[in-house]
Formats: C-alpha cells, structure tokens, sequence
C-alpha cells in the first residue's frame, strides 16, 4: 500500500473540513492522521479568506460592523453552515438531557431546536461583536484575530482527534477520524500554532505577543472542556461534535482578543 504523502493529508483535510473544490484521494486512517494534523492549515486558509473580505469592505468605504458580519459569514460559507449546524444539533442534544443514544438521535434530526437557536445566536453574535471592536481600531488587527481564531477552531479538532477519544457512532466522520492522531503530535500541534500566532502578533507589540498566543491556548482549552462534557454524554465524538468545538474555541479565541 503506497504511503499516505503530506498533499493526502492536506486534501482530507480540505475536503472534510472546508467546501473548498479539493477531492479527498484517500479515505483511511493513516490519511486521516495526517489530515487532521492538517486542520489548522484549512483554518488559515479560510481566515485569510475572511480577513480579505473584510480589509476590502474597509477599503471600498464599509464601516467595521459589516466588516466583521462578513469575515463572519466566510467560514460559514466556506464550510457550507456544516460547524454551525453542529454547533447547534449538539446543544439541542446536550440541552436535551437524555441518555447518549436519545440524544445522538436528536442531534440526527434535521430541524433545530430552541437550545440549538439560542447557542447560534449568541455564538455568531460574539464573533461579530469582536471583529467589529477589532476591526473598529485596526483592520490588521481584525485581520489577524479573524485568521488566529480560525486557525485555533481547526487545532481544536486535531486535539478532539487524539488518541484516548473514541467514537459516539460506528459511522461519519467522528468514526473516521478518532483517535488518529498521536498526543504528542497533537501537542506539537498547539506549541506550533501558538508559536506562530505570536509570531504573527509581534508587530504591534509585546503584550499582543502574548495576548495571541493565549488566544490559542485558551480557545483549545475551552474545546477541550466541550470535548471531555460530550465524550461523557454520547460516549465519544461526532461530526456534529467536531463543529461544535470548532465554533467554541474561535469565539473563545475571539472573546480572549477582546479583552485588556
């Protein structure tokens, strides 16, 4: 069996996590391993994607609240509502309070419940609130925190993805993709990416240095507590469940720019 390259694991990632136009070449797991570590270059991907529809509204003359609705609504699209929609069918299902399997069958159900409206609302208006604050100051400062934030929401699923964390379901893409990846480079990982956001921050300043690279810790963080909460409510991971903590640590990430 030929070896799974580097350009396989970048295509299952694109091809799983983003609607960008990328076939994914190999379904297993060790192309899953690899995709995952992969993630957080999908995330950077569509952050830069929303950070430059956001520079351009600013300069055509957009004033920052639409600046940050669109870098907000990028991801969304670029990923065709699929994190959102988990975002929502996993508090409908936690918010249910019924055993795993009562509850992974609602969380099956195409329609949204109450829990799963009230979280997007407040989830999506976070999100706009930052970007408009950070936006409102500098467009490079909402730049870089639109492209952090996305890039933590995907480190997040390389971390759901380790090791130790099974499946809720014998079939999608929590199936797929659990316990592929090693701890030790999913935590390789993270020190990469929050190396790189700080380096990333290091021109407007040594305090921001520090406040990036705490988004990123912080926003896994807040994943990881999601993550640990479902693993114990449905017995493992989903695909419902991957969206859901990839929309927590971004507005984490965000929330954590916001503040000081």
């Amino acid at each position: 069996m030929p070896r799974t390259s580097p350009a396989d694991g970048l295509r299952f990632a694109f091809g799983t996590l983003t609607a960008l136009p990328v076939t994914v070449t190999k379904w297993d797991r060790e192309a899953a391993r690899a995709g995952m570590l992969a993630a957080p270059v999908a995330g950077l991907v569509v952050g830069l994607c929303a950070a430059t529809l956001g520079g351009a509204l600013l300069a055509l003359g957009a004033g920052p609240l639409l600046a940050a609705v669109a870098s907000t609504a990028v991801p969304a699209v670029l990923t065709r509502g699929l994190h959102l929609d988990g975002l929502a069918d996993t508090a409908d299902g936690l918010g249910s309070a019924k055993p795993a399997e009562q509850a992974l069958s609602i969380m099956k159900q195409s329609d949204v419940g109450p829990f799963g409206v009230i979280t997007l609302l407040f989830t999506l208006l976070a999100q706009v609130a930052v970007l408009f604050q950070l936006y409102e100051t500098s467009w490079t400062r909402g730049a870089l925190a639109a492209v952090v934030s996305a890039a933590a929401a995907r480190l997040a699923l390389t971390l759901a993805a380790r090791t130790g964390i099974p499946p809720a379901r014998p079939e999608g893409l929590g199936a797929a993709v659990a316990g592929t990846v090693p701890r030790s480079s999913a935590l390789l990982a993270t020190a990469l990416v929050t190396a790189l956001a700080a380096i990333a921050a290091a021109p407007l300043g040594t305090y921001e240095i520090a406040r990036y690279a705490a988004s990123v810790v912080l926003a896994v963080c807040a994943a990881e507590l999601l993550l640990r909460h479902c693993v114990r409510r449905f017995g493992g991971i989903t695909g419902d469940v991957f969206g859901a903590l990839a929309e927590t640590a971004a507005t984490a990430a965000l929330v954590v720019l916001a503040l000081g």
